[in-house]
């Protein structure tokens, strides 16, 4: 008896204008990036910074800013990539622990030096800008745990839920933080170390941001090694595709969470240091820096920590570049670029650079 082999119908051929109609945005994109690539290099005179190729000291400084800030962020979106991106927890309290950890580091900072007004990096060390912030960033993963462990682990995958909660906890820290610290707008100063300049086509720039830059690298160089090469990391990965699965292999997988929700909340800490060394922290600081965080990881994708860091190379690279070469006139409209950094990013790629789905 002699089997007959059947060929699977052929999938029908999509039309060429549906191919066309998905392909629109990618091309669009490409030509607004080659677009802003001649402006800057060639064409943007009248605007604060100037062609590129008359002045490439400031284009240079630019680039600088782009990164430095990019590196900022990096930090304070990565814990918010582990919580909301990898472990799909909706954390809105992230930019109150990042104001919490900057206003107790400016605290400790101010105990470590001995008084608490005109310090000067001539006054601080590299132990009185560490300590500050390693303590900083522990007050804020232990309060970033008690959150989860009390409110959030008993509403896994209630994401509206989850984001009232932490939203009435976010209210609940502002008014503690302005009744404890009186609105404090203040700064961490930089160590003596690190408060130099150099020169690059003869513009001055302050070695501060490249050493925010170096941290942040170092940030990200050992959280891709946590994620990817430790077995913590593995089963971190293993629990968010699967969570009953791991379970299953008698993994603690609330312990490893719980682990993951510290880490995240010390990251938002780091951050908030940082960012209260770079430009000072007031009042209303948590919500820029929660917005900032949340534009990261939707640009980047959820749950990629190399999308974090495309995320925010893109979003540093409008935020710098956007006053100083749009026209003169008209370099306070820049903010509306980043809203159209996010529906190109979103027209193109749905679920980030380098996201995926849920």
């Amino acid at each position: 008896m002699t089997a007959t082999l059947q060929r699977a119908p052929a999938a029908p051929a999509r039309p060429a204008r549906t191919v066309l109609v998905r392909r629109l945005p990618g091309w669009c994109a490409v030509a607004a990036g080659v677009l802003a690539a001649l402006w800057v290099l060639f064409l943007a005179d009248g605007t604060p910074a100037g062609p590129a190729v008359t002045n490439p000291g400031v284009f240079a400084v630019t680039v600088l800013d782009a990164v430095t800030f990019a590196g900022l962020l990096f930090v304070a979106a990565s814990g918010f990539t582990l919580i909301f991106g990898l472990m799909r927890t909706v954390n809105m309290t992230h930019g109150s622990l990042f104001l919490l950890a900057a206003y107790v580091a400016i605290r400790t900072q101010e105990a470590m030096v001995g008084r608490s007004r005109n310090i000067g990096p001539e006054d601080v060390g590299l132990l009185d800008w560490i300590v500050p912030m390693l303590v900083g960033a522990t007050v804020a993963a232990v309060l970033g745990l008690l959150i989860q462990q009390v409110f959030l682990q008993w509403n896994e995958g209630q994401e509206l839920r989850q984001a009232l909660i932490t939203l009435a906890i976010t209210v609940v820290l502002a008014d503690q933080m302005l009744r404890e610290f009186g609105g404090l707008a203040g700064r961490v100063v930089w160590p003596g170390a690190v408060t130099h300049f150099f020169t690059v086509f003869g513009e001055r720039y302050a070695s501060s941001r490249v050493f925010m830059l170096g941290v942040a690298l170092l940030v990200g160089v050992l959280l891709w090694l946590w994620l990817t090469r430790s077995n913590l990391g593995m089963v971190i990965r293993a629990g968010v595709d699967d969570r009953q699965m791991v379970r299953g292999l008698g993994i603690n997988i609330t312990l490893v969470f719980a682990v993951t929700f510290f880490v995240g909340s010390f990251l938002a800490g780091v951050g908030g240091v940082l960012g209260a060394s770079f430009a000072g922290v007031a009042p209303g600081t948590d919500a820029n820096w929660l917005l900032n965080s949340l534009v990261v990881v939707i640009v980047g994708g959820l749950g990629s920590i190399k999308g974090a860091v495309a995320g925010s190379l893109l979003y540093g690279t409008v935020v710098a570049f956007s006053p100083a070469y749009l026209p003169a006139q008209y370099s306070f409209y820049a903010i509306i670029v980043t809203f159209a950094l996010l529906a190109v990013v979103l027209a193109v790629r749905p679920y980030g650079l380098l996201g995926r789905p849920a």
